[in-house]
Formats: structure tokens, sequence, C-alpha cells
């Protein structure tokens, strides 16, 4: 680890400037999932206690670099106050006088939420003048939103290298799960990498080919790698024109000592709905009127082996069409056994990605992974292997 933490530093009677991501769902004035909100409660509490003012930097939505009523960050001071328990105060200013009275009046014990950065063009610019105008409010930055360190904004970027720098809580616990799960990890490794698309993955595969032992692949993607081979899929979901891909990686896998895993068996219907008739099928049966929708029970079984065989899981993607029943079976049941492992002491367990973590809450394994990730594009550019300019500024 080459970041500070909030441990590292002096913030006694400080203005802690901490960029958060809550950017969360809102509908008719109420916000609907408060999971991030929750999330960075531990990061505010400590500054607090170690006597410091917290003053939360935060984006909302896309408004281009001017005010959009409706991306006001007050509509989420209540949802914010309300989880952390103590007073929140909102700044209708992102900089300047308005914003440097109100971290001066702040009274002990409250937080101040300024607006929302993304109201100033200087935000996703990076522009030097904002960052400063930004890093003149306080004497620390923390960050703790590593859902936007992808980003070399001036929230994210700037202000790590204008002031004195740490990793807020949510943000040190998720490069060390990260940490451990690809940069000094416990073999075997494997990676369950799903989705619809192989085009959409071709970094991920890249990187991982030479750092995991095992690829699972699942959902759309699978389909394009029987492809690949010859098999016909029928009616699938399928990248036809990457059939050469396709066997471009499979061939870097085997010189890299990199097994890929493809279904055995495949549940195939003729209808895209909820309970579909369908049926079991070798991988290499599919009916051609008929499309793949999940992996088969044999797939099941040999995932289940590879899990127990291996010492860390690294999950991008669902297996299937998890969305619509009986075709979240394969994802379901894979990821309650990792679950299980987990909860065992024997498999560390680290997931991400929108679809990835909709998935792993439905089937109702999430809670006994070492760690899922909500960081969405942050989370895979980290496992492509990219730089990402808000960790590497917190590095320098």
């Amino acid at each position: 680890m080459s970041w500070k933490t909030l441990d590292d530093m002096d913030l006694a009677g400080k203005a802690v400037l901490t960029r958060v991501d809550i950017n969360v769902p809102v509908a008719a004035g109420q916000v609907t999932d408060d999971t991030r909100i929750q999330r960075i409660l531990p990061t505010i509490r400590d500054i607090l206690s170690a006597g410091g003012k917290p003053v939360l930097m935060a984006h909302f939505g896309r408004p281009g670099g001017k005010p959009v009523a409706d991306l006001s960050l007050a509509q989420l001071v209540d949802a914010v106050e309300s989880a952390l328990g103590t007073p929140v105060v909102f700044c209708p200013e992102t900089t300047g006088e308005i914003a440097a009275k109100a971290i001066a009046d702040l009274a002990a014990g409250s937080t101040l939420l300024l607006e929302n950065t993304r109201f100033n063009a200087g935000e996703t610019g990076n522009d030097p003048e904002f960052v400063a105008a930004l890093a003149a409010l306080g004497d620390v930055y923390c960050n703790d939103a590593f859902s936007a360190a992808h980003r070399a904004h001036a929230s994210t970027e700037g202000l790590a290298r204008a002031l004195p720098a740490c990793a807020g809580r949510l943000m040190a616990t998720e490069l060390g799960a990260l940490e451990k799960a690809l940069a000094k990890p416990e073999h075997p490794v494997v990676a369950v990498v799903g989705g619809a698309k192989v085009s959409t993955k071709l970094d991920l595969l890249g990187n991982l080919l030479d750092k995991v032992d095992q690829i699972i692949i699942g959902g759309g993607m699978a389909n394009t790698f029987l492809a690949a081979q010859g098999i016909d899929v029928g009616k699938s979901l399928c990248e036809h024109d990457l059939a050469e891909t396709a066997r471009e990686i499979t061939a870097r896998a085997k010189l890299a000592g990199c097994e890929l895993i493809l279904p055995i068996d495949v549940v195939v219907a003729r209808e895209f709905a909820a309970n579909a008739a369908n049926e079991t099928v070798a991988a290499d049966a599919c009916p051609p009127d008929a499309m793949i929708l999940d992996a088969g029970p044999e797939s099941i079984k040999a995932i289940g082996k590879i899990f127990e065989a291996a010492k860390t899981l690294v999950w991008n993607g669902p297996l299937g069409a998890f969305e619509i029943e009986p075709f979240n079976m394969a994802t379901d049941a894979a990821a309650l056994k990792a679950a299980a492992l987990t909860r065992a002491g024997k498999l560390l367990s680290v997931a991400g990605g929108g679809d990835t973590v909709a998935a792993l809450n439905n089937s109702g394994a999430a809670a006994d992974f070492t760690y899922i990730s909500t960081a969405g594009g942050a989370f895979l550019e980290w496992l492509e292997g990219k730089t990402l300019p808000g960790v590497a500024a917190l590095e320098s």
C-alpha cells in the first residue's frame, strides 16, 4: 500500500475536503437506494471523531458544467443526515467566499455538503484554477470515491496533488481488496467473466490472462467462444464477427497457462421471456431455432469444483440471463457456492460491475463475498490493468 489513510493525517481543527460518491437514485425527490451513502459513513464519522470538519464534495448526474436545479445536491441532505445521525449543512456554492464562510461557521460535530462539483465546467476539465479554488477551502484532501477514481477531474485527481492527501475508509477498503485479488493474490486464482458481449471485455480478458489460472466465461460471451470453435449456437446472442478474436484469446490463454472454461451443457429456449419453455442440451447441441440463455447443471457442477480448488475469485458479469427465471440458475448457484466457500474461510472473493452486483444481490450471496464493489467503470478499468488517475494521484 503506497497511499496514506486517515490514520496518517492530523485532522484536528482541519477542514477535510472529502470526495465522496453519493450519485444515488432519486424518485420524486426521495432517495430510493442509499447504499452509496451508507458506505461513506465510516469516513465521515472518523473525521468527526478526530476533530476535523468533513466538507463533502460530490457530483450528481451530468449537468454539463452549469447549474441544473434537478441535479442539485440539496435534495440529498436529508438522506445523508438521516444515515449519519448528525447535522449536515448544505452550501449552495462549490467554491468562493460563501463556501469559505460556510466551512468557517460549521459547528463542531457537523458536516458540510458543497453543491454539485459538476456545476462548474472546471471539474471535468480538471482546470487548475478550479482546483486552486477548491484547495483554498481546505487543509487536507480525502478521496473516498473509488467509483470516480478513473476520471482525472478536479475533485478526484487535481486536489490530490494540491493538498496533503489520503484515502478514505471506503477507498482504502476497496483498494486493499483489489490488491489482494489481483496484485498479490493467493493462487489458484479464478476469474468469472460474463455478460452479453466479448467486445466489451477484450481489455479485461487480455489483462487477466497473465494474472489468473482459470477464466470461466459465461453469458452471451460464451456463445461467441463456442461459435469460434465451429459450434452452432442457433439464434443465441453471439458476435460472430469476433470469432477470430475469440480464437486469438484462446491461443494467448494457452501460452499464458491460463485455462478458459466454457459451458459443458446449456439451457435453451425459443423465446426470451420469463418461465419460457426450455430444455437442457449439450453445449454443442443447441437446436437451430433456439437460443442459449444459461449454463446447464453439469456446467454448474464443474464451476463448483473449480471454486473448491481456488483460493481467490474475481467476478465480473453473470453466467446467463439472470434477470429472468429460470435462466438465473447458473449465476445463482455459482454465487451461492462462492459465498459458502468464502464464509468458510476457504476463498477470497471480490466482485463488481452493475449487472454483477444486481445478480449477486438477487441470489442472496452478496453478503458473504469478501468484497463487492459498487464502483462500476472504475472497477472494470482496474481489472483491465489501466491506471486510475484518482488512485495514481494518491500514490504520488
